[in-house]
């Protein structure tokens, strides 16, 4: 129990939710964003002294970092639920591996998913809509550029995973 807490809190719950989220959404932020570049809808903005920007960026960078911490939460919760029947499986009673989970978990722990959390939807959010403002004026090209989004962010994800644990590991939390 305690393991399986720890892990899905410290590491594994924004990670995959990470992964998970730069695979669909910040696929699909490129993949609109280069569509409407190739339908030229971003011209048509620029036409009407409408920053793209603003109107087409922000939103979806602001929907990212708000809603990855929820994300975060609910990956972290089903992960220790799934690890809880498991356990029971294996004999464990629901209340000893509650009571175990619980134990092992501190705010501190939580608070430093959700500051990850925040960071990976900044990146899948960021790397999603700069793929996509920066794709050509074809379809190929908006496929590429879906697929660059895609790697681009989950290799950033696992740096700043990187840099955090070092951060995390020089401060002690």
């Amino acid at each position: 129990a305690n393991l399986v807490a720890i892990a899905m809190v410290r590491e594994m719950g924004a990670i995959m939710t990470g992964v998970i989220m730069s695979g669909r959404t910040g696929a699909a932020f490129a993949a609109e964003l280069g569509s409407m570049k190739v339908s030229e809808e971003i011209s048509a903005l620029r036409t009407f002294a409408i920053p793209p920007y603003d109107f087409l960026v922000t939103p979806r960078m602001m929907a990212m970092v708000l809603m990855m911490p929820l994300l975060v939460l609910y990956s972290n919760l089903l992960g220790i639920l799934g690890g809880g029947v498991v356990a029971i499986g294996m004999g464990l009673t629901p209340l000893q591996y509650g009571t175990q989970a619980i134990q092992s978990l501190d705010l501190g722990e939580l608070a430093n998913s959700m500051m990850k959390s925040v960071v990976f939807g900044a990146i899948v959010g960021f790397t999603g809509c700069l793929r996509g403002m920066q794709s050509g004026n074809s379809a190929e090209a908006v496929g590429r550029a879906t697929t660059s989004a895609v790697v681009t962010a989950i290799t950033w994800i696992i740096v700043a995973d990187a840099i955090f644990a070092v951060l995390f590991n020089i401060f002690g939390l």
